[in-house]
């Protein structure tokens, strides 16, 4: 069933979205922080999930979704549902199980993504947000910021998966008319986020000596609830549809910087050992870590001027607000931990 489009304001192209919003990857970072945004501004929103149990967003339709692959049975999951933010996948592992590992992001991130988009075409859904990564367009910028129009340079096999199904979910939008919308983030922060910002703030809570007090990249970082906030106006928007997004903070700063700024947010000193970028890269590179050694080390620089003239959209919320906000628990004094 497709809800019918009620535009709101055609100076801006924004549609009213009135029908249901079905969510994957629910239970994780992104998926969930989508799921209550929607549920707060009273649209109805359904969750894809593999385990149920798993969910505390009990304002919320649950649908079991076993696993993610070009098999799945979407039927029960897309009845009656207007739009689909597709966020499961399958992300980085430190220690990778899996014997192909491309094979196996493939099989979830690239083939799942289009078995998913062929169903939400034939339910007659309206429009497709798939959240990409900005891996996509490469691992490191060197003078020049990514821009959409960038030819794709995929530097992972995580990456390459999410590049592949990108390119699957717009030929099936062409075929189709599904009004696909591709965001590519660079790495998301917030309160519990999984990752290396987890890893960084447990670091910098327990007083430990960071040797990256003399980095002179320059990185773009985004806040999930900001981009949480765009995944919500692409929803609507008419003029996201076949779109590839860039999103950020609109801050591209050096990770001695952000750190610095972490470290302010959470009102500890900030211990950042001034040791030369190209040192720590080659000291990480030498144990076996170049991409994190890339990740420290590297500029990742966004370009996002074109998301904002085309959806008339802002960061709602600063740099420096968001990591007080994305650090709350780590204040002076408080153990809390990041999951």
């Amino acid at each position: 069933m497709q809800s019918p489009l009620h535009c709101c304001c055609c100076r801006c192209g924004v549609a009213d979205l009135s029908g249901i919003t079905l969510v994957t990857g629910a239970t994780g970072f992104i998926g969930r922080a989508v799921a209550l945004r929607l549920a707060a501004a009273g649209m109805p929103v359904r969750l894809a999930v593999r385990d149920p149990a798993n969910v505390d967003l009990r304002y919320a339709d649950v649908v079991r979704i076993a696993n993610i692959d070009a098999l799945t049975d979407w039927t029960e999951a897309l009845h009656g549902v207007d739009a689909v933010v597709h966020c499961a996948a399958r992300v980085h592992a430190l220690r990778d199980p899996a014997k192909d590992p491309l094979a196996a992001f493939r099989a979830i991130n690239r083939d799942g993504s289009a078995r998913l988009a062929e169903e939400a075409a034939r339910a007659g859904v309206r429009r497709f947000v798939f959240i990409s990564t900005i891996g996509v367009n490469g691992a490191e910028t060197t003078g020049l910021p990514f821009t959409p129009a960038d030819s794709p340079r995929p530097h992972s096999p995580y990456a390459v998966s999410k590049h592949e199904a990108e390119q699957a979910l717009k030929a099936i939008d062409c075929s189709s008319g599904l009004g696909v919308v591709v965001i590519r983030p660079p790495l998301v922060y917030g309160p519990n986020a999984p990752g290396n910002f987890g890893t960084l703030l447990r670091a910098m809570q327990a007083g430990l000596p960071l040797p990256l007090g003399a980095i002179s990249n320059r990185r773009a970082f985004i806040f999930v609830e900001n981009l949480v906030d765009l995944i919500v106006q692409t929803l609507s928007h008419e003029a996201a549809s076949g779109k590839t997004l860039l999103v950020s903070d609109g801050l591209d700063i050096s990770t001695t910087r952000f750190l610095q700024l972490v470290a302010h947010a959470m009102s500890r000193p900030a211990r950042l050992i001034p040791v030369p970028g190209t040192w720590v890269r080659a000291a990480l590179t030498a144990l076996g870590r170049a991409d994190v050694g890339q990740q420290l080390c590297g500029s990742l620089e966004i370009d996002i001027e074109d998301t904002k003239r085309l959806l008339g959209w802002e960061p709602p919320t600063g740099t420096q607000e968001a990591l007080v906000r994305a650090t709350q628990h780590f204040g002076p004094g408080n153990e809390g931990s990041v999951t």
